[in-house]
């Protein structure tokens, strides 16, 4: 079944000629780079990252990694998602702004260096989680072939396993904005002291973890089975985020789970779905 899904994604590809890919570097749009490339030949595929506040160094460094070692062209460009009117008010519709902002950037590569269609990675499984940046993408032309094909995350891991990507276990990874509750203005300040935080608590050897932040509270999720190790690290997890600038640091019991912050929109009725 995955690889009758492979098959449909590369001729979705096929049939756009070529493409420029939003390119994070992570799990989804590494594979998708990849089918790209198989699909259309690396001179009809064009990788681009955007390097914001609120995307680590150190995932931009992989970014650079992965395009050159699946050989296709790779730009990075700079952009501020705190520049942008109605993101760092952090509603909850923070990511149509992002998402918007981030695909008229791309538009210039189809308007002067004529590639035919901008892709994304979005998958099946956000079709029923709160993603407001898929309304930005409908407004703007921007397709999502691995949705388009069916294709779940799992599938796409397990894919990217047998065609050899590293990315194929890597841990998911969301921009640091989305750990700070809504409603909380984001700031510089707040992404830097998550992102030092986040890096920290992996030097310990925990391989998923997310910081949420409650004003000047840390809310750690970590998975299930890595509880005990940070616990082991307790006393020094806590040092170290309140130097940064907390001053509590709590572990969240029920452990990591995607788009934990979103819990907070279903209790405003009518939010969550918004504008997907």
């Amino acid at each position: 079944m995955i690889h009758q899904k492979y098959e449909k994604l590369k001729s979705i590809l096929a049939e756009m000629d070529s493409v420029v890919v939003a390119f994070s570097g992570g799990v989804d749009s590494t594979f998708l780079l990849l089918a790209a490339r198989e699909a259309l030949g690396a001179d009809r595929v064009l990788a681009v990252t955007a390097d914001s506040e609120t995307y680590p160094s150190e995932e931009l460094e992989e970014a650079k990694r992965l395009a050159r070692e699946l050989g296709v062209r790779h730009d990075v460009i700079e952009t501020s998602e705190l520049a942008i009117p109605g993101y760092k008010e952090n509603n909850g519709n923070r990511c149509y702004f992002c998402k918007k902002s981030l695909f008229e950037h791309l538009e210039p590569y189809v308007l002067e260096e004529k590639y035919n269609n901008i892709v994304y990675g979005l998958i099946a499984d956000d079709m029923n989680e709160h993603r407001p940046g898929m309304k930005a993408a409908q407004e703007k032309g921007v397709r999502g072939p691995l949705q388009e094909a069916g294709l779940y995350k799992e599938e796409i891991r397990e894919l990217s396993r047998l065609m050899g990507l590293p990315t194929w276990n890597k841990p998911s990874f969301a921009c640091l904005s989305s750990r700070i509750a809504y409603g909380e203005t984001i700031t510089a300040a707040k992404l830097d002291r998550i992102g030092e935080s986040e890096r920290y608590i992996r030097s310990l050897g925990i391989r998923q973890v997310r910081v949420r932040t409650h004003d000047d509270i840390a809310r750690i999720e970590v998975e299930p089975q890595q509880m005990g190790l940070l616990l082991e690290h307790a006393d020094q997890v806590t040092e170290r985020l309140q130097s940064l600038g907390y001053k509590y640091v709590a572990m969240d019991l029920g452990g990591y789970r995607s788009g934990s912050m979103n819990r907070a929109l279903t209790q405003k009725e009518g939010n969550i779905h918004a504008p997907v």
